[in-house]
């Protein structure tokens, strides 16, 4: 027996329901405008059982057609209609209502469970700007509302838009003023995204992990040294409660630098890592960014608070941390760094970058400097942001430096990186400028060991292939160039996804490696010391 489809409705609505149960619709079909209105009414009727069924007299009636073969089509319904409204029915939780909050914990469900914690950088939202089989669609979104949440909301809706591989993001928002407290009371997933106002970071990631959250945490994780003696507690309460505590560290995805750390530890091409001097260290990190740039195709906004060093930080404990980064991955991979010990600061020094306010409107589209930035304003009109920095120190016994830097806009290219390492064979440079089509380019400089030199190369080149295909050197004046494939090439936004992928590994394997945790405190300590030395705060 066929179920009778049930419905509360007007009358007039009812009584056709029943002509449809009772396979009685011969007077619907009347000339072409009564058959648009039966559309409309069965159209009506069907959706308020259930949103989904929209869809089903959208594919059934979207057609143009015979008013013989509408009413084929109105038999067929009436026969299966009510089938069907019960495999909608049933089929709810999993179609049509993905963007509901489900009380399922995040690791019954088997999948990973993102909350975005305050998004106020667009770093936040690279880490969605692709799927991932691992990964639930609905992320929960905690935040105040303001520009900097419809700044985040609009980049996921673009990802979401896109022609080619969009995502399918659901953001589920909750903005009241309590929104942090509400997050660690919701637990509506167990990974939480950290990009935002970095003076409250550091209390974010603690407070997070002692409520049993997993932390993906975009740098820099602490700005100064209260934040950091925080971090370390943080990373305490974090293995106490079996969590895992991570920061988004993309330039080790970059393949220059990978190639570089690779030629580093094959003794045959490199030799050993210099020791280096103060004056003369063996390795050298620098990095140019620009205030004024381009962020999936569109010009970045910038919030104002992102030019006061107490809350985005100074040039060398922000993308100073990057650098540093670099040196203990490329130069001591898979080591155990230890900042009591294995750290010692020679000196550090911080100088402004200048921007007018002209500048700085067009950057943040503000008129005028907010009061918090007086402090650093010069003649009313100048901001003397702390955007330049340099660290000098020895990382197990290597001379090392570092030198982050800002300036307003780009003449050519965008962000640009310069690395340096001496071995006791060859040096190994990776260079961004004209001469390199502002693209990063890997050089290998023998030196005085030319001689026979390329046969050694081309050895350790064919080795590198095996996890590296298509890689080969060029000879060049006084040295070789690494020709990387293009298909290495993914450019940075696309190294979001390389990080949130080693990191959902780590969640599979419910740990980091060994050396991580080490590492991160060490670098985190290196540039919150070295500014107590550079502001006189030793």
């Amino acid at each position: 027996m066929v179920p009778e489809l049930k419905y509360q409705g007007s009358s007039a609505e009812k009584s056709l329901v029943q002509k449809f149960n009772q396979g009685v619709c011969t007077d619907v079909f009347k000339p072409t405008k009564e058959v648009r209105e039966g559309h409309k009414k069965i159209n009506m009727m069907l959706s308020k059982y259930h949103p989904c069924l929209n869809f089903f007299c959208y594919f059934l009636f979207s057609r143009k057609e015979s008013n013989k073969k509408q009413k084929q089509r109105f038999d067929l319904l009436s026969n299966g209609v009510t089938y069907l409204s019960i495999i909608f029915l049933l089929m709810m939780n999993i179609g049509c209502n993905t963007s509901t909050t489900s009380n399922t914990p995040a690791e019954d469900s088997g999948k990973v469970r993102l909350i975005t914690l305050a998004p106020g950088h667009f770093h936040a939202a690279l880490v969605q700007k692709n799927m991932y089989p691992a990964i639930d669609s609905v992320v929960h979104v905690y935040a105040p509302e303001g520009n900097e949440l419809q700044a985040h909301l609009k980049l996921i809706d673009q990802y979401n838009h896109r022609t080619d591989n969009p995502t399918h993001w659901v953001e589920k928002l909750y903005t009241g003023s309590d929104y942090l407290d509400k997050m660690l009371a919701d637990k509506a997933g167990n990974v939480v995204v950290l990009a935002g106002n970095n003076e409250q970071k550091t209390d974010y990631i603690k407070r997070s992990v002692e409520a049993g959250l997993n932390v993906l945490g975009d740098k820099p994780m602490a700005i100064n040294s209260g934040d950091f003696n925080v971090l370390q507690e943080a990373f305490s309460a974090a293995a106490k409660n079996n969590v895992l505590l991570y920061d988004i560290m993309t330039e080790r995805s970059e393949i220059t630098n990978t190639l570089q750390k690779e030629f580093a530890h094959i003794p045959s091409v490199f030799g050993e890592l210099q020791k280096g001097t103060a004056n003369d260290p063996a390795v050298r990190m620098e990095s140019i960014h620009y205030f004024y740039k381009y962020v999936s195709g569109n010009v970045l906004t910038r919030p104002d608070w992102f030019f006061d060093p107490k809350q985005q930080g100074d040039a060398i404990t922000d993308v100073g941390t990057h650098l540093l980064d670099l040196i203990q991955w490329e130069c001591f991979p898979d080591s155990i760094i230890d900042y009591t010990k294995d750290i010692d600061i020679t000196n550090a020094r911080i100088w402004p970058t200048a921007l007018t306010l002209s500048q700085f409107a067009a950057i943040t589209k503000e008129d005028k400097f907010p009061d918090f930035l007086k402090p650093y304003i010069t003649n009313d009109t100048v901001l003397q942001s702390h955007a330049n920095g340099e660290i000098n120190y020895t990382i197990k016994g290597i001379h090392a430096r570092v030198t982050p830097r800002w300036e307003y806009k780009a003449a050519a290219g965008g962000d640009s990186h310069y690395s340096l390492l001496k071995g006791t064979k060859v040096s190994l440079e990776i260079k961004q400028g004209a001469a390199e089509n502002y693209k990063p380019v890997l050089y290998i400089w023998p030196g005085n060991n030319a001689k026979n030199f390329a046969d050694t190369l081309n050895a350790a080149v064919q080795q590198l292939n095996e996890k590296y295909p298509g890689i080969t050197v060029q000879p060049i004046n006084k040295g070789f160039k690494v020709v990387i494939p293009e298909k290495y090439d993914v450019g940075h936004e696309a190294h979001f996804a390389q990080v949130m992928e080693r990191y959902l590994q780590y969640l599979k394997d419910k740990k980091l490696p060994g050396w991580e945790v080490p590492g991160m405190l060490a670098k985190y300590y290196t540039a919150t010391k070295a500014l107590d030395i550079a502001t006189g705060k030793k």
